[in-house]
């Protein structure tokens, strides 16, 4: 079967026959999606060609699992390649800096706090930690695995897949999607306040929670959670009382982004998780109703079911997103996991 390969990729796998001479520079301006319109309802993009492209012997990625805009409006990249394991682009995908050689399971990234006081939390898979540094890489505290629960026996059971912030009280939320599955609260300080979830069958339990964000789009804030295998995200109260569930049929969704009133995530595969190179983008308004499939499907309803959804191979530069930042003029940049190591895809909305 031939699959649809990014831009990046293309340009990984042509630039050293260009630079000897066998392809035509010309050639690297043909990909069939550089052009080519993605989205719907108004949440309509167009590929940035070649946006953060770097010399992969002095810049490489491996897995690039995550990205966040700071406040002077830099964008910061998290891979696991440890030689540069966070990338700080400007919009414009120049690179600024780059630092961190300590995080071979990088995978999760959170900014918190204000202004020049914001700071960085680091999920590490491998290292079993939540680890907080400042913008310029230097540590500020650690959180090992929460041992005084009791449902831990050992540390490698604690991978911890994503972070969220509770930005009225400093609290953070540690989403442990590839471990037990549990969400662990803390204060801002790292002091244990309640874990609840846990892998299971049951409404409040999870089968991967992927990711977590707090939800301040209405007056009583929740917490949005990703049930990756379950095709869901779930809607639980600040204590971790489980509310409700929004089904996503088809789409196995890495973390909730909130951007003003909508929710944007990156859909690493579709139909299955063992399906390869079969992501897209998801968005869906205020309501909980998908709006938008940048690289796949149209959503589609019958009446308030939304039908299963999958990529559209004739039309999408994706093969496993794994991260989603929108910035202030509406535009998407886009992270990938086992993407043959290539840099984030910039998308620019044009409706």
């Amino acid at each position: 079967m031939n699959l649809p390969v990014s831009r990046r990729t293309f340009l990984q796998h042509t630039s050293l026959a260009v630079a000897a001479g066998l392809v035509s520079p010309s050639l690297l301006v043909g990909n069939r999606h550089e052009s080519a319109v993605i989205g719907h309802n108004g949440f309509r993009y167009r590929v940035v060609p070649g946006w953060g492209v770097l010399d992969a012997g002095k810049n490489p990625v491996n897995d690039c699992h995550e990205m966040v805009q700071d406040a002077a409006g830099r964008i910061l990249l998290l891979t696991n390649e440890t030689k540069n394991n966070v990338l700080i682009y400007d919009k414009s995908g120049k690179l600024l800096d780059s630092w961190g050689h300590e995080y071979p399971g990088a995978h999760g990234l959170t900014l918190g706090g204000e202004g020049s006081d914001q700071y960085l939390l680091i999920c590490d898979t491998d290292r079993h930690q939540v680890i907080k540094t400042d913008l310029r890489g230097r540590e500020l505290m650690k959180l090992d695995y929460p041992k005084e629960t009791g449902a831990y026996a050992h540390p490698s059971q604690f991978k911890p897949t994503e972070t969220a912030i509770n930005p009225a009280n400093g609290d953070i939320y540690v989403a442990d999607g590839y471990g037990l599955n549990y969400i662990t609260q803390y204060d801002r300080a790292g002091k244990l306040i309640r874990y609840f979830g846990g892998k299971g069958e049951g409404d409040a339990t999870f089968d991967c929670c992927h990711g977590v964000v707090v939800d301040r789009r209405n007056a009583n804030p929740t917490l949005l959670i990703t049930d990756r295998r379950r095709n869901a995200l779930k809607r639980f109260s600040l204590d971790g009382k489980y509310l409700s569930t929004i089904a996503l049929p088809g789409s196995y969704i890495c973390r909730p982004v909130i951007h003003g009133d909508h929710v944007f995530g990156a859909v690493f595969r579709s139909t299955s998780d063992a399906y390869p190179d079969s992501g897209y983008i998801t968005i869906l308004d205020k309501n909980d109703r998908v709006v938008s499939t940048p690289g796949g499907s149209a959503p589609v309803y019958e009446g308030n079911k939304l039908t299963e959804q999958r990529k559209d191979r004739t039309n999408s530069p994706f093969l496993h997103p794994h991260d989603v930042l929108v910035d202030n003029d509406e535009n998407i940049y886009v992270a990938q996991w086992a993407s043959r190591k290539t840099y984030p895809i910039k998308l620019e909305r044009i409706a």
